[in-house]
C-alpha cells in the first residue's frame, strides 16, 4: 500500500528528478523519491 506525502524540494532538484524521469530512468518523480529514500535508508 502506498501512500501521499507531501513534501518542498529545492527547484534545481526538482529540476534534476524531472530531467531523469523524461529519459526513462524513472517512471515518475514519485518513483524517483521512493528510489532515493530507500537507497538512504539501505532498503
Amino acid at each position: 500500500m502506498k501512500e501521499k506525502i507531501c513534501v518542498s524540494i529545492d527547484t534545481e532538484t526538482l529540476f534534476r528528478i524531472k530531467e531523469q524521469v523524461s529519459k526513462g530512468v524513472f517512471r515518475n518523480k514519485s518513483h524517483a523519491i521512493e528510489f532515493a529514500v530507500n537507497e538512504i535508508l539501505g532498503v
